[in-house]
């Protein structure tokens, strides 16, 4: 089983930003991030030159270190240390130097068992934690609004006087549930019929298609319905009306307990009440999924830093892409990791991007 295809530059979110860089500051800074990820220390020039494909001296390397610091992208942590690279310099690498490579066999079935047998009420949380497992970052899964998901059927409970309680019920098992209010008197029996005059319209539509089906029917025949046609219109589209709101399941958090930079435990503190309070990231998310309904497809969207918002997250890095059929006017939800940012790029963005496929087929099927 293939992986979708991965985008030969992933987009990173936010940033415009154009590098001049030669040769030798691209192997350089290639370099640098590669040995700053695996050690997550500042390395020195004469550890880079054990790791250029084209031998430089130290010297050099120091050198080109200085004019790529000059440029902003990498500094010194401290006066007597080697380099790391700057937020800017790993948007640089990721956006210009990165080539990630296909997801492997092995990780792709592991990421299939994961999902195997879950139900798609479940798939959310069990995906999020997949991804934790896999990348050893913290996984989360903004899970699709019932109203974007086909729905099964519909049922109509009358309440009090003037008001009905819609009840719509996904295919996937997940329920909405609205009042109406309606001005006319209905009674028991004429509430069960119009009922099943709406179910027949509800069954394999979103709410959105329900909604064109209501009002392309009420235009077309609003000279020939009788009342109960017209009753129906009335429930079933005030059972479209509203918002369901968004969540954000997010995985364990002990896969960031083992990363050095979250050994302190006011910062682990700090990161994780960001995430419980999570509005600000969820208004992130929720940028991501507006611009992937376009034309284009934005794809896989990447946040370092300060783009996050929120002051907690500042050493944070977030990897995200949409999730859901190419062929539908938006996506279902959003998926990614959050981490630090010194993450291995190069295996977290196939394994993100195969895990968006997954839950795709899983939700649709």
């Amino acid at each position: 089983m293939q992986g979708q295809p991965l985008p030969t530059r992933p987009k990173v979110y936010g940033t415009t930003f154009e590098p001049k860089l030669s040769d030798r500051q691209a192997m350089v800074l290639r370099a640098l991030v590669s040995t700053y990820v695996e050690r997550a220390a500042p390395v020195a020039s004469q550890a880079l030159a054990q790791r250029m494909p084209t031998p430089l001296s130290p010297a050099s390397i120091r050198n080109t270190l200085a004019e790529l610091q000059d440029s902003g992208l990498v500094e010194k942590a401290h006066a007597s240390s080697g380099r790391v690279p700057t937020p800017l310099g790993l948007r640089t690498f990721i956006d210009h130097l990165l080539e990630p490579e296909g997801l492997g066999p092995d990780e792709q079935r592991r990421l299939d068992r994961a999902l195997e047998g879950v139900d798609s009420t479940e798939t959310p949380r069990c995906a999020a934690q997949a991804l934790s497992d896999q990348t050893r970052q913290l996984g989360f899964v903004v899970p699709p609004r019932v109203e974007h998901l086909p729905l099964r059927t519909l049922h109509l409970v009358p309440v009090s006087t003037g008001r009905v309680l819609a009840v719509l019920v996904a295919e996937n098992g997940g329920v909405m549930q609205r009042i109406v209010a309606h001005e006319e008197r209905i009674s028991r029996r004429e509430l069960e019929r119009i009922g099943r005059i709406l179910a027949e319209r509800v069954a394999g539509r979103t709410l959105v298609g329900l909604r064109r089906c209501l009002e392309e029917e009420r235009e077309r025949l609003r000279g020939e319905a009788d009342d109960l046609m017209r009753h129906a219109w009335t429930l079933g589209l005030g059972a479209c009306e509203g918002d369901a709101g968004e969540d954000l399941v997010i995985a364990t958090r002990l896969a960031l307990l083992g990363q050095p930079e979250f050994s302190d435990p006011d910062r682990i503190r700090g990161l994780f009440s960001a995430l419980e309070t999570n509005e600000r990231l969820l208004e992130l998310l929720r940028q991501i999924a507006l611009a992937d309904r376009s034309a284009l497809r934005v794809g896989l969207s990447m946040s370092l830093g300060t783009e996050l918002g929120e002051p907690a997250l500042k050493d944070c890095a977030l990897v995200a892409i949409a999730y859901g059929a190419p062929s539908s006017p938006g996506p279902l939800g959003v998926l990614g990791v959050i981490g630090p940012q010194r993450m291995d790029y190069g295996r977290v963005i196939p394994l993100v991007s195969y895990c968006s496929e997954l839950v795709t087929r899983k939700l649709l099927a």
